[in-house]
């Protein structure tokens, strides 16, 4: 008898591990960029948190499964790209999906190349690091959330009406090298504005901290950034001027095109969270501006939309 109930026991054992391990496996693994504020925010020492992360937990409760996320860090060099990253942490394996994913045609084209390095991520060795990885092809949800692009002013043009960029004429700008804002600035209307430019070096001068000392008066940038300055700095001077720039991409999840049966679950659990009020509620929760996904659902040739303009 005893060696019954010994035997029993270590079955039990083997039986609970065997359903732990299963629960692991059959997590939905989402990709997440650890400094995108309000969006996705993944900080030593602190909770983690962000727009992103509310949604994929109730994404994964819909489809019953637990949600792991994998944290990653965007750097770009000369051969990388946020559409060469999130391509190689899903061919990798290291998510199924990632999140915050701007949905345009340039963003989901066959990658020109066939191998990618991965970007920076949480628990990377040395040889990942150094390896490249064989991509996929991508394959978006349905989309979540609308990104636009949103004029934002200094405390000298505080209260300054905006209704088109031609309204920006008369002050100073701010824009970094490269950008998208830079790319509608310079060439609006011909180039209207350009003696009125500043450009700053990405990642190395402070856009939101010159406009908010007033030495600009104006700058163009994602409406999700000015979010996280604004939390970041419940004092500002810097404020909202209520304008979106008409040319704005959608945010969703991409995944391989092989898990076509994932991606038709999780546009699934997105339409009935977004029928149910849910999605604007997430982004409330993070202290997001929530705007719903608009047409076109993925967005076409934004540098020829933008040129034309």
């Amino acid at each position: 008898m005893r060696g019954r109930r010994l035997a029993w026991s270590v079955a039990a054992v083997l039986s609970m591990m065997a359903s732990v391990a299963l629960a692991a496996d059959d997590a939905l693994k989402i990709c997440l960029d650890e400094d995108r504020p309000p969006l996705s925010v993944h900080h030593r020492g602190k909770p983690d948190a962000g727009f992103d992360l509310l949604l994929g937990k109730a994404v994964a409760e819909r489809l019953g499964r637990p949600l792991a996320i994998q944290w990653f860090e965007s750097k770009l060099d000369e051969d990388s790209s946020p559409q060469l990253e999130a391509n190689a942490l899903l061919s990798d394996g290291r998510c199924s999906l990632v999140g915050g994913y701007a949905l345009t045609q340039d963003s989901l084209v066959v990658p020109g190349m066939k191998t990618a390095r991965l970007p920076d991520f949480a628990g990377a060795t040395g040889d990942d690091r150094r390896r490249r990885v064989p991509l996929g092809v991508l394959a978006p949800s349905q989309p979540y959330i609308y990104s636009p692009m949103t004029v934002v002013l200094g405390p000298k043009a505080r209260g300054r009406k905006i209704g088109d960029i031609g309204d920006l004429a008369g002050l100073r700008l701010v824009i970094e090298s490269g950008s998208l804002g830079d790319a509608i600035l310079m060439t609006f209307d011909k180039g209207r504005l350009i003696d009125n430019i500043t450009h700053l070096v990405p990642g190395r001068d402070d856009l939101l901290g010159a406009l908010q000392r007033g030495d600009h008066d104006a700058t163009l940038i994602d409406l999700a950034r000015f979010d996280a300055h604004r939390a970041a700095h419940p004092d500002t001077a810097v404020t909202a001027s209520g304008y979106y720039y008409p040319i704005g991409a959608n945010r969703g999840y991409v995944g391989l095109a092989s898990e076509g049966a994932l991606i038709e679950a999780v546009n699934k659990a997105l339409t009935e969270l977004a029928a149910e009020g849910k999605i604007a509620e997430f982004g409330k929760q993070a202290g997001l501006t929530y705007l719903p996904p608009r047409e076109p659902a993925i967005l076409g040739d934004v540098w020829t939309r933008i040129i034309q303009r």
